[in-house]
Protein backbone atom coordinates (compact mmCIF):
# COMPACT_ATOMS: atom_id res chain seq x y z
CA UNK A 1 0.00 0.00 0.00
CA UNK A 2 1.40 3.26 -0.94
CA UNK A 3 1.33 6.06 1.57
CA UNK A 4 1.95 9.51 0.45
CA UNK A 5 2.14 12.76 3.04
CA UNK A 6 2.85 16.50 2.55
CA UNK A 7 4.54 18.99 4.99
CA UNK A 8 4.29 22.45 4.16
CA UNK A 9 6.49 24.83 5.17
CA UNK A 10 7.32 29.21 4.76
CA UNK A 11 10.57 29.72 2.90
CA UNK A 12 13.06 32.09 5.18
CA UNK A 13 13.05 34.28 2.59
CA UNK A 14 10.13 34.58 0.19
CA UNK A 15 10.46 35.95 -3.29
CA UNK A 16 7.17 36.03 -4.49
CA UNK A 17 3.86 37.36 -3.66
CA UNK A 18 2.22 36.14 -0.36
CA UNK A 19 -1.21 35.00 -1.82
CA UNK A 20 1.23 31.52 -2.57
CA UNK A 21 -0.29 28.68 -0.07
CA UNK A 22 0.95 25.91 -1.16
CA UNK A 23 4.38 24.03 -2.79
CA UNK A 24 2.08 22.84 -5.45
CA UNK A 25 3.84 19.35 -6.86
CA UNK A 26 2.53 19.70 -10.38
CA UNK A 27 -0.82 16.63 -10.22
CA UNK A 28 0.75 14.57 -13.17
CA UNK A 29 4.00 14.29 -10.94
CA UNK A 30 2.57 13.19 -7.95
CA UNK A 31 0.56 11.09 -10.22
CA UNK A 32 3.51 9.42 -11.41
CA UNK A 33 5.04 9.28 -8.23
CA UNK A 34 2.32 7.40 -6.51
CA UNK A 35 1.49 5.04 -9.66
CA UNK A 36 5.69 3.78 -9.23
CA UNK A 37 5.41 3.41 -5.73
CA UNK A 38 2.61 1.57 -6.29
CA UNK A 39 4.00 -0.42 -9.65
CA UNK A 40 7.08 -0.95 -7.15
CA UNK A 41 10.10 1.00 -9.15
CA UNK A 42 10.38 3.24 -5.68
CA UNK A 43 10.09 1.36 -2.74
CA UNK A 44 10.61 4.95 -0.97
CA UNK A 45 10.05 8.19 -2.33
CA UNK A 46 11.11 11.79 -0.64
CA UNK A 47 10.31 15.08 -2.70
CA UNK A 48 11.24 18.31 -1.64
CA UNK A 49 9.07 21.05 -3.78
CA UNK A 50 10.06 25.27 -3.67
CA UNK A 51 7.43 27.25 -5.42
CA UNK A 52 7.70 30.95 -5.30
CA UNK A 53 7.60 31.75 -1.31
CA UNK A 54 6.20 28.19 -0.39
CA UNK A 55 8.46 24.79 0.09
CA UNK A 56 6.94 21.06 1.26
CA UNK A 57 8.01 17.57 1.38
CA UNK A 58 6.24 14.64 -0.10
CA UNK A 59 6.76 11.52 0.97
CA UNK A 60 5.80 7.92 -0.38
CA UNK A 61 6.08 4.38 -0.22
CA UNK A 62 7.19 2.24 2.98
CA UNK A 63 10.46 1.53 4.39
CA UNK A 64 11.89 -1.79 5.28
CA UNK A 65 9.89 -1.54 9.15
CA UNK A 66 6.89 -0.63 7.26
CA UNK A 67 6.99 2.64 8.20
CA UNK A 68 6.99 5.88 5.74
CA UNK A 69 9.54 7.91 4.85
CA UNK A 70 10.07 11.38 6.85
CA UNK A 71 11.71 14.56 5.52
CA UNK A 72 14.33 12.44 8.31
CA UNK A 73 14.99 9.59 6.42
CA UNK A 74 18.29 9.55 5.35
CA UNK A 75 19.30 8.47 1.71
CA UNK A 76 22.83 8.15 -0.51
CA UNK A 77 22.82 11.28 -2.25
CA UNK A 78 25.57 9.60 -5.50
CA UNK A 79 27.34 12.19 -7.82
CA UNK A 80 25.10 15.15 -6.18
CA UNK A 81 27.70 15.42 -3.76
CA UNK A 82 29.77 16.51 -6.98
CA UNK A 83 27.70 19.97 -6.39
CA UNK A 84 29.15 20.37 -2.81
CA UNK A 85 32.90 19.52 -4.07
CA UNK A 86 32.12 22.88 -6.87
CA UNK A 87 30.79 24.65 -4.04
CA UNK A 88 34.08 23.98 -1.83
CA UNK A 89 36.37 25.08 -5.24
CA UNK A 90 34.52 28.23 -5.81
CA UNK A 91 34.47 29.42 -2.48
CA UNK A 92 38.19 29.30 -2.08
CA UNK A 93 38.47 31.09 -5.96
CA UNK A 94 36.00 33.77 -4.80
CA UNK A 95 38.16 34.05 -1.56
CA UNK A 96 41.50 34.22 -3.72
CA UNK A 97 42.98 30.74 -2.29
CA UNK A 98 42.98 28.97 -5.65
CA UNK A 99 42.14 29.92 -9.49
CA UNK A 100 40.24 28.05 -11.56
CA UNK A 101 43.35 27.66 -14.32
CA UNK A 102 45.43 26.21 -11.99
CA UNK A 103 46.83 22.93 -12.32
CA UNK A 104 45.80 20.46 -9.68
CA UNK A 105 49.42 18.95 -9.74
CA UNK A 106 50.26 22.16 -7.95
CA UNK A 107 48.34 20.88 -4.80
CA UNK A 108 49.38 17.74 -5.03
CA UNK A 109 53.16 17.56 -5.36
CA UNK A 110 53.50 13.82 -4.64
CA UNK A 111 51.62 13.12 -7.43
CA UNK A 112 52.45 12.40 -11.06
CA UNK A 113 49.20 13.85 -13.10
CA UNK A 114 49.00 13.54 -16.21
CA UNK A 115 49.45 16.11 -19.02
CA UNK A 116 48.48 16.42 -22.69
CA UNK A 117 51.64 17.83 -25.16
CA UNK A 118 52.69 19.88 -22.41
CA UNK A 119 49.05 20.75 -21.34
CA UNK A 120 48.14 20.53 -17.67
CA UNK A 121 44.78 19.21 -15.92
CA UNK A 122 43.61 22.58 -14.11
CA UNK A 123 40.97 22.17 -11.54
CA UNK A 124 38.44 24.10 -13.35
CA UNK A 125 38.59 21.57 -16.07
CA UNK A 126 38.12 18.82 -13.02
CA UNK A 127 35.16 20.81 -12.08
CA UNK A 128 33.48 20.91 -15.99
CA UNK A 129 34.08 17.56 -16.88
CA UNK A 130 36.42 17.83 -19.83
CA UNK A 131 40.15 17.14 -17.91
CA UNK A 132 40.68 14.17 -20.60
CA UNK A 133 40.09 11.78 -17.64
CA UNK A 134 38.37 8.44 -17.99
CA UNK A 135 35.06 7.74 -15.71
CA UNK A 136 36.62 5.36 -13.60
CA UNK A 137 40.65 4.21 -13.45
CA UNK A 138 41.66 1.05 -15.17
CA UNK A 139 42.82 -0.32 -12.19
CA UNK A 140 39.61 -0.13 -10.35
CA UNK A 141 38.67 -3.78 -9.69
CA UNK A 142 36.68 -4.29 -6.37
CA UNK A 143 37.18 -7.26 -4.26
CA UNK A 144 33.33 -6.75 -3.08
CA UNK A 145 31.09 -5.41 -5.71
CA UNK A 146 28.43 -4.78 -2.90
CA UNK A 147 30.68 -2.01 -1.57
CA UNK A 148 32.79 -1.35 -5.07
CA UNK A 149 35.09 1.64 -3.92
CA UNK A 150 35.81 0.48 -0.53
CA UNK A 151 39.01 -0.75 -1.22
CA UNK A 152 40.37 1.57 -3.66
CA UNK A 153 43.42 2.90 -2.00
CA UNK A 154 45.35 6.12 -2.64
CA UNK A 155 48.15 3.87 -3.80
CA UNK A 156 46.64 2.66 -6.94
CA UNK A 157 45.34 5.52 -7.52
CA UNK A 158 48.71 7.43 -7.70
CA UNK A 159 49.61 4.73 -9.71
CA UNK A 160 46.70 4.90 -12.01
CA UNK A 161 47.70 8.94 -12.75
CA UNK A 162 51.45 8.15 -13.24
CA UNK A 163 50.77 6.14 -15.99
CA UNK A 164 47.31 6.92 -17.30
CA UNK A 165 47.95 8.86 -20.88
CA UNK A 166 45.50 11.55 -22.08
CA UNK A 167 43.97 10.88 -25.02
CA UNK A 168 43.45 14.86 -25.61
CA UNK A 169 43.80 18.37 -24.45
CA UNK A 170 42.97 19.01 -20.85
CA UNK A 171 39.57 21.35 -21.77
CA UNK A 172 38.59 19.84 -25.46
CA UNK A 173 35.86 17.50 -25.06
CA UNK A 174 33.52 17.16 -22.30
CA UNK A 175 33.44 13.16 -20.51
CA UNK A 176 31.94 12.90 -17.34
CA UNK A 177 34.53 11.32 -14.73
CA UNK A 178 33.98 9.85 -11.38
CA UNK A 179 37.50 9.93 -10.92
CA UNK A 180 37.79 13.82 -11.67
CA UNK A 181 35.37 14.39 -9.08
CA UNK A 182 36.97 12.00 -6.40
CA UNK A 183 40.67 13.59 -7.59
CA UNK A 184 39.10 17.22 -7.19
CA UNK A 185 37.65 16.52 -4.36
CA UNK A 186 41.11 14.76 -2.57
CA UNK A 187 42.88 17.45 -3.41
CA UNK A 188 40.67 20.70 -2.11
CA UNK A 189 41.07 18.52 1.45
CA UNK A 190 44.80 18.56 0.95
CA UNK A 191 45.33 21.88 -0.02
CA UNK A 192 42.84 23.29 3.14
CA UNK A 193 45.23 20.88 5.34
CA UNK A 194 42.60 18.05 6.35
CA UNK A 195 39.97 15.40 5.05
CA UNK A 196 37.65 15.82 2.06
CA UNK A 197 34.68 14.80 5.03
CA UNK A 198 35.46 17.32 7.19
CA UNK A 199 36.07 20.40 5.16
CA UNK A 200 32.72 19.99 3.65
CA UNK A 201 31.42 19.14 7.13
CA UNK A 202 32.85 22.85 8.54
CA UNK A 203 32.34 24.86 5.44
CA UNK A 204 28.65 23.85 4.02
CA UNK A 205 27.04 21.34 6.80
CA UNK A 206 27.78 23.44 9.32
CA UNK A 207 26.98 26.81 8.29
CA UNK A 208 23.78 25.21 6.23
CA UNK A 209 22.70 23.92 9.54
CA UNK A 210 22.58 20.51 7.80
CA UNK A 211 22.68 18.30 10.79
CA UNK A 212 21.88 15.12 9.50
CA UNK A 213 24.17 15.31 6.60
CA UNK A 214 27.73 13.28 6.35
CA UNK A 215 30.05 10.88 4.53
CA UNK A 216 31.11 9.10 7.78
CA UNK A 217 27.48 8.69 9.32
CA UNK A 218 27.08 8.39 13.42
CA UNK A 219 24.83 5.32 14.48
CA UNK A 220 21.71 7.95 14.93
CA UNK A 221 21.60 8.75 11.06
CA UNK A 222 22.84 4.94 10.24
CA UNK A 223 19.20 4.12 11.86
CA UNK A 224 17.29 6.32 9.76
CA UNK A 225 18.63 5.38 6.82
CA UNK A 226 16.86 3.72 4.54
CA UNK A 227 17.73 0.34 2.57
CA UNK A 228 18.54 0.81 -0.96
CA UNK A 229 17.58 -1.44 -3.58
CA UNK A 230 18.86 -2.36 -7.03
CA UNK A 231 16.30 -1.42 -10.23
CA UNK A 232 15.39 -5.44 -9.86
CA UNK A 233 14.16 -4.41 -6.03
CA UNK A 234 16.57 -6.59 -4.50
CA UNK A 235 18.47 -5.46 -1.05
CA UNK A 236 21.79 -3.98 -1.47
CA UNK A 237 24.50 -3.13 0.64
CA UNK A 238 25.04 1.10 1.43
CA UNK A 239 28.12 2.00 -0.37
CA UNK A 240 31.53 3.82 1.03
CA UNK A 241 33.22 5.68 -1.19
CA UNK A 242 35.95 6.70 1.02
CA UNK A 243 38.54 8.08 -1.84
CA UNK A 244 36.08 8.92 -4.25
CA UNK A 245 34.15 10.89 -1.28
CA UNK A 246 34.01 13.65 -3.24
CA UNK A 247 32.25 12.40 -6.50
CA UNK A 248 29.47 10.63 -4.43
CA UNK A 249 30.33 9.58 -0.78
CA UNK A 250 27.19 11.99 0.75
CA UNK A 251 24.84 10.83 2.97
CA UNK A 252 21.16 13.13 3.12
CA UNK A 253 17.77 13.65 3.86
CA UNK A 254 15.11 15.90 2.17
CA UNK A 255 14.85 18.40 5.12
CA UNK A 256 18.54 18.97 4.86
CA UNK A 257 18.37 19.17 1.14
CA UNK A 258 15.61 21.23 1.13
CA UNK A 259 18.09 23.81 2.89
CA UNK A 260 20.92 23.56 0.70
CA UNK A 261 18.47 23.47 -2.81
CA UNK A 262 17.33 27.13 -1.02
CA UNK A 263 20.58 28.40 -0.17
CA UNK A 264 21.42 27.26 -3.81
CA UNK A 265 18.48 29.24 -5.37
CA UNK A 266 19.47 32.25 -2.79
CA UNK A 267 16.56 32.20 -1.11
CA UNK A 268 17.96 31.84 2.44
CA UNK A 269 21.08 34.18 3.33
CA UNK A 270 24.59 32.42 3.31
CA UNK A 271 28.03 33.71 2.91
CA UNK A 272 28.94 31.07 0.03
CA UNK A 273 25.63 32.26 -2.18
CA UNK A 274 28.31 33.84 -4.20
CA UNK A 275 30.59 30.86 -4.55
CA UNK A 276 27.42 28.78 -5.45
CA UNK A 277 26.56 31.23 -8.07
CA UNK A 278 29.90 30.66 -9.33
CA UNK A 279 29.77 27.12 -9.45
CA UNK A 280 25.91 27.43 -11.22
CA UNK A 281 27.66 29.80 -13.85
CA UNK A 282 27.61 28.23 -17.59
CA UNK A 283 31.10 27.82 -18.68
CA UNK A 284 31.49 25.62 -21.78
CA UNK A 285 29.69 22.70 -23.31
CA UNK A 286 28.00 20.13 -21.37
CA UNK A 287 26.02 16.55 -22.48
CA UNK A 288 23.89 17.16 -25.19
CA UNK A 289 23.12 19.87 -27.20
CA UNK A 290 20.99 21.76 -24.34
CA UNK A 291 23.09 21.30 -21.75
CA UNK A 292 26.20 23.60 -20.70
CA UNK A 293 28.33 23.08 -17.86
CA UNK A 294 29.51 25.32 -14.81
CA UNK A 295 31.72 23.80 -11.78
CA UNK A 296 29.63 20.78 -12.26
CA UNK A 297 26.48 22.02 -12.06
CA UNK A 298 24.96 21.33 -15.68
CA UNK A 299 22.47 24.30 -16.91
CA UNK A 300 19.77 22.97 -19.67
CA UNK A 301 18.00 25.09 -21.67
CA UNK A 302 14.60 25.24 -23.03
CA UNK A 303 11.97 27.09 -24.53
CA UNK A 304 10.36 28.31 -21.04
CA UNK A 305 13.89 29.25 -19.66
CA UNK A 306 16.58 27.52 -17.65
CA UNK A 307 16.85 24.53 -15.52
CA UNK A 308 19.65 24.42 -13.45
CA UNK A 309 20.24 20.72 -11.84
CA UNK A 310 22.26 17.32 -11.59
CA UNK A 311 21.40 13.96 -10.16
CA UNK A 312 23.06 11.18 -8.78
CA UNK A 313 22.91 7.52 -8.49
CA UNK A 314 24.68 4.49 -6.36
CA UNK A 315 23.81 1.06 -6.19
CA UNK A 316 20.81 1.37 -4.05
CA UNK A 317 19.69 5.07 -4.60
CA UNK A 318 19.06 7.62 -6.83
CA UNK A 319 18.39 11.70 -6.58
CA UNK A 320 17.87 14.95 -8.38
CA UNK A 321 18.48 18.61 -7.73
CA UNK A 322 17.42 21.24 -9.69
CA UNK A 323 15.70 25.01 -10.48
CA UNK A 324 14.68 27.56 -12.41
CA UNK A 325 17.34 30.20 -13.55
CA UNK A 326 14.78 32.64 -12.16
CA UNK A 327 15.13 31.50 -8.61
CA UNK A 328 11.46 30.80 -8.14
CA UNK A 329 11.06 27.07 -7.98
CA UNK A 330 12.75 24.41 -7.26
CA UNK A 331 12.99 20.44 -6.53
CA UNK A 332 15.06 17.51 -4.59
CA UNK A 333 13.89 14.15 -5.23
CA UNK A 334 15.81 10.92 -3.48
CA UNK A 335 14.82 7.17 -3.66
CA UNK A 336 16.08 4.08 -2.26
CA UNK A 337 16.15 2.18 -5.76
CA UNK A 338 18.76 2.51 -8.16
CA UNK A 339 16.18 3.83 -10.56
CA UNK A 340 16.56 6.97 -12.07
CA UNK A 341 14.39 9.79 -11.00
CA UNK A 342 15.55 12.87 -13.75
CA UNK A 343 11.88 12.75 -15.46
CA UNK A 344 9.95 13.35 -12.47
CA UNK A 345 12.12 15.85 -11.73
CA UNK A 346 12.21 18.31 -14.76
CA UNK A 347 8.79 17.41 -15.03
CA UNK A 348 8.42 19.35 -11.93
CA UNK A 349 10.31 22.19 -13.33
CA UNK A 350 9.48 22.06 -16.29
CA UNK A 351 5.23 21.98 -17.81
CA UNK A 352 5.98 20.14 -20.84
CA UNK A 353 9.03 17.35 -19.95
CA UNK A 354 7.83 13.98 -20.90
CA UNK A 355 7.98 11.81 -18.15
CA UNK A 356 9.01 8.46 -19.12
CA UNK A 357 7.18 5.15 -19.86
CA UNK A 358 6.67 3.08 -16.28
CA UNK A 359 9.53 0.61 -16.60
CA UNK A 360 8.57 -2.74 -14.14
CA UNK A 361 11.54 -5.03 -14.46
CA UNK A 362 10.90 -8.93 -15.37
CA UNK A 363 13.22 -11.70 -14.74
CA UNK A 364 14.35 -13.40 -17.89
CA UNK A 365 16.29 -16.66 -18.10
CA UNK A 366 19.85 -16.81 -18.44
CA UNK A 367 19.01 -18.80 -21.72
CA UNK A 368 17.32 -16.13 -22.93
CA UNK A 369 19.95 -13.03 -22.06
CA UNK A 370 22.68 -15.46 -23.65
CA UNK A 371 20.44 -14.53 -26.89
CA UNK A 372 21.73 -10.76 -26.90
CA UNK A 373 25.18 -11.08 -25.99
CA UNK A 374 27.69 -10.19 -29.05
CA UNK A 375 29.17 -6.84 -30.25
CA UNK A 376 26.61 -4.52 -32.09
CA UNK A 377 27.91 -1.70 -34.62
CA UNK A 378 26.53 1.36 -33.51
CA UNK A 379 28.69 3.83 -35.63
CA UNK A 380 31.80 3.33 -37.50
CA UNK A 381 33.90 4.25 -33.86
CA UNK A 382 31.68 3.40 -31.77
CA UNK A 383 30.69 -0.75 -30.92
CA UNK A 384 28.37 -2.05 -28.17
CA UNK A 385 29.22 -5.40 -26.19
CA UNK A 386 26.29 -7.01 -25.08
CA UNK A 387 26.80 -9.65 -22.26
CA UNK A 388 25.68 -11.44 -19.62
CA UNK A 389 26.78 -11.51 -15.88
CA UNK A 390 25.03 -13.79 -13.59
CA UNK A 391 21.02 -12.92 -14.61
CA UNK A 392 22.47 -9.55 -15.41
CA UNK A 393 22.46 -7.98 -18.72
CA UNK A 394 25.55 -5.72 -19.42
CA UNK A 395 26.21 -3.03 -22.08
CA UNK A 396 29.54 -1.45 -22.83
CA UNK A 397 30.03 1.00 -24.88
CA UNK A 398 33.76 1.56 -26.59
CA UNK A 399 35.90 3.94 -24.24
CA UNK A 400 33.01 3.81 -21.63
CA UNK A 401 31.94 2.08 -18.61
CA UNK A 402 29.42 -0.72 -18.59
CA UNK A 403 25.98 0.01 -17.68
CA UNK A 404 23.47 -2.64 -16.28
CA UNK A 405 20.12 -3.07 -18.47
CA UNK A 406 16.93 -4.55 -17.25
CA UNK A 407 14.19 -6.19 -18.97
CA UNK A 408 10.73 -4.74 -19.06
CA UNK A 409 9.24 -7.29 -21.74
CA UNK A 410 11.67 -10.12 -23.98
CA UNK A 411 13.63 -8.15 -26.23
CA UNK A 412 12.91 -4.58 -24.15
CA UNK A 413 15.72 -3.51 -21.52
CA UNK A 414 16.27 -0.45 -19.93
CA UNK A 415 19.31 1.12 -18.09
CA UNK A 416 18.10 2.54 -14.60
CA UNK A 417 20.59 5.41 -14.92
CA UNK A 418 18.31 7.76 -17.36
CA UNK A 419 16.01 7.44 -20.02
CA UNK A 420 17.85 5.21 -22.10
CA UNK A 421 16.13 1.91 -23.42
CA UNK A 422 17.71 -1.18 -25.70
CA UNK A 423 14.93 -2.81 -28.09
CA UNK A 424 16.10 -5.90 -29.92
CA UNK A 425 15.35 -6.85 -33.20
CA UNK A 426 14.89 -10.73 -34.28
CA UNK A 427 15.30 -11.85 -38.19
CA UNK A 428 12.82 -14.22 -39.47
CA UNK A 429 14.20 -16.87 -38.10
CA UNK A 430 14.18 -15.52 -34.74
CA UNK A 431 17.91 -14.85 -34.24
CA UNK A 432 18.55 -11.72 -32.78
CA UNK A 433 20.27 -9.80 -35.45
CA UNK A 434 20.40 -5.68 -34.31
CA UNK A 435 19.83 -3.36 -31.86
CA UNK A 436 17.73 -0.19 -30.97
CA UNK A 437 19.20 1.91 -28.54
CA UNK A 438 16.52 5.19 -27.45
CA UNK A 439 18.55 7.64 -26.35
CA UNK A 440 17.95 11.26 -28.03
CA UNK A 441 16.71 9.76 -30.66
CA UNK A 442 16.42 5.92 -32.32
CA UNK A 443 19.98 4.36 -33.21
CA UNK A 444 19.80 1.29 -34.96
CA UNK A 445 23.16 -1.52 -34.60
CA UNK A 446 23.57 -4.03 -36.49
CA UNK A 447 24.76 -7.43 -35.30
CA UNK A 448 28.45 -7.89 -35.85
CA UNK A 449 29.51 -11.01 -36.89
CA UNK A 450 32.24 -12.58 -34.42
CA UNK A 451 34.59 -12.49 -37.30
CA UNK A 452 33.83 -8.98 -37.70
CA UNK A 453 33.92 -8.03 -34.65
CA UNK A 454 37.68 -9.55 -33.53
CA UNK A 455 38.33 -7.77 -36.75
CA UNK A 456 37.70 -3.96 -35.81
CA UNK A 457 39.51 -5.17 -33.08
CA UNK A 458 42.46 -6.51 -35.04
CA UNK A 459 42.03 -9.91 -33.35
CA UNK A 460 41.82 -12.84 -34.90
CA UNK A 461 41.55 -16.08 -33.11
CA UNK A 462 44.23 -18.92 -33.64
CA UNK A 463 44.09 -22.69 -32.07
CA UNK A 464 47.01 -23.56 -29.70
CA UNK A 465 48.09 -26.76 -28.18
CA UNK A 466 45.49 -27.59 -25.55
CA UNK A 467 47.95 -28.60 -23.25
CA UNK A 468 49.55 -25.26 -23.13
CA UNK A 469 46.43 -23.74 -21.57
CA UNK A 470 47.14 -25.40 -18.53
CA UNK A 471 50.38 -23.62 -18.36
CA UNK A 472 48.31 -20.72 -17.27
CA UNK A 473 45.70 -22.30 -15.03
CA UNK A 474 46.42 -20.47 -11.59
CA UNK A 475 46.13 -17.13 -9.59
CA UNK A 476 47.29 -13.95 -10.34
CA UNK A 477 47.92 -10.82 -8.08
CA UNK A 478 47.27 -7.37 -9.76
CA UNK A 479 47.28 -5.19 -6.23
CA UNK A 480 46.70 -6.29 -2.39
CA UNK A 481 42.67 -6.95 -2.89
CA UNK A 482 42.38 -8.02 -6.02
CA UNK A 483 43.40 -11.25 -7.64
CA UNK A 484 42.48 -12.79 -11.50
CA UNK A 485 42.05 -16.70 -11.44
CA UNK A 486 42.64 -18.44 -14.32
CA UNK A 487 41.05 -21.93 -14.96
CA UNK A 488 40.45 -24.48 -17.97
CA UNK A 489 36.87 -25.90 -18.71
CA UNK A 490 36.55 -28.18 -21.71
CA UNK A 491 39.31 -26.81 -23.20
CA UNK A 492 38.32 -22.92 -22.83
CA UNK A 493 40.45 -20.75 -20.92
CA UNK A 494 38.83 -18.07 -18.73
CA UNK A 495 40.28 -15.02 -16.22
CA UNK A 496 38.35 -13.21 -14.05
CA UNK A 497 38.67 -11.70 -10.93
CA UNK A 498 38.09 -12.95 -7.36
CA UNK A 499 33.96 -12.23 -6.50
CA UNK A 500 33.13 -11.65 -10.47
CA UNK A 501 31.97 -13.75 -12.97
CA UNK A 502 34.84 -15.64 -15.12
CA UNK A 503 34.68 -14.50 -18.96
CA UNK A 504 36.35 -16.74 -21.52
CA UNK A 505 39.46 -15.24 -23.36
CA UNK A 506 40.48 -16.76 -26.80
CA UNK A 507 44.28 -17.25 -28.24
CA UNK A 508 45.46 -14.96 -31.15
CA UNK A 509 49.33 -16.44 -30.22
CA UNK A 510 50.84 -18.40 -27.49
CA UNK A 511 50.78 -16.71 -24.44
CA UNK A 512 48.51 -13.90 -26.24
CA UNK A 513 44.95 -13.69 -25.67
CA UNK A 514 42.17 -11.32 -25.88
CA UNK A 515 38.39 -11.04 -24.43
CA UNK A 516 35.37 -10.58 -26.53
CA UNK A 517 33.07 -9.51 -23.88
CA UNK A 518 35.41 -6.23 -23.39
CA UNK A 519 37.78 -4.69 -25.82
CA UNK A 520 41.00 -5.87 -23.58
CA UNK A 521 43.59 -8.63 -24.40
CA UNK A 522 46.24 -10.42 -21.90
CA UNK A 523 49.28 -11.73 -22.10
CA UNK A 524 51.15 -14.18 -20.18
CA UNK A 525 54.61 -13.84 -19.46
CA UNK A 526 57.57 -17.04 -18.67
CA UNK A 527 60.47 -16.98 -17.24
CA UNK A 528 63.94 -18.65 -18.38
CA UNK A 529 62.52 -21.72 -17.56
CA UNK A 530 59.50 -21.21 -19.32
CA UNK A 531 57.23 -21.57 -16.64
CA UNK A 532 54.37 -19.03 -16.97
CA UNK A 533 55.34 -16.04 -14.04
CA UNK A 534 53.12 -13.51 -14.44
CA UNK A 535 50.04 -11.89 -16.82
CA UNK A 536 49.50 -8.61 -18.15
CA UNK A 537 46.49 -7.05 -18.75
CA UNK A 538 46.27 -4.32 -21.47
CA UNK A 539 42.90 -2.06 -21.54
CA UNK A 540 42.40 1.39 -22.77
CA UNK A 541 46.02 2.17 -23.19
CA UNK A 542 47.14 0.85 -19.94
CA UNK A 543 49.56 -2.35 -19.09
CA UNK A 544 49.00 -3.67 -15.52
CA UNK A 545 51.04 -6.69 -14.62
CA UNK A 546 50.42 -9.16 -12.28
CA UNK A 547 52.20 -11.72 -10.77
CA UNK A 548 51.49 -15.50 -10.40
CA UNK A 549 51.28 -16.35 -6.71
CA UNK A 550 52.72 -19.23 -5.36
CA UNK A 551 55.44 -19.57 -8.38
Amino acid sequence: MMIRKLIVTALLAATSSAGATSPALPPRVDTAAQQRVNDGEYPALVIAVVNGDQSGIYTYGKLANGKAPTGDTVFEIGSITKTFTATLLAEAVTKGQLHLDQPVASLLPDFKIPAHEGKQITLGELAMQNSGLPRMPTNFHPANMSDPYADYSLDQLKDFLATYALPRDPGAKYEYSNLGGALLGYALGRHAGTSYDKLVQDQIFIPLAMNSTAITTDAAMQSRLAQGHDAMGKPVSSWNLKLFAGAGGIRSTGNDMLRYLKANMGLTHTALYAAMQLAQTPQTSGPGPQNRIGLIWMTQHGPDGDVIWHNGMTGGYASFIGFTSDRRHGVVILTNSATSVDDLGFATLRAGWPLAAAHKSILLSKGVLDEYQGTYRLSPAMLLNVFRVNSQLVVQATGQAPIPFYASAEDEFFASLGDISITFERNAQGKVDSLTLHQHGDHVAPRLSTTDADALRGNKEVAIDPATLNDYIGRYQLAPNAIFVVTVQNGQLSVKLDGQPAFPVYASARDKFFYRVVDAKIDFERNGSGRVNALVIHQNGVDKRAPKMGN
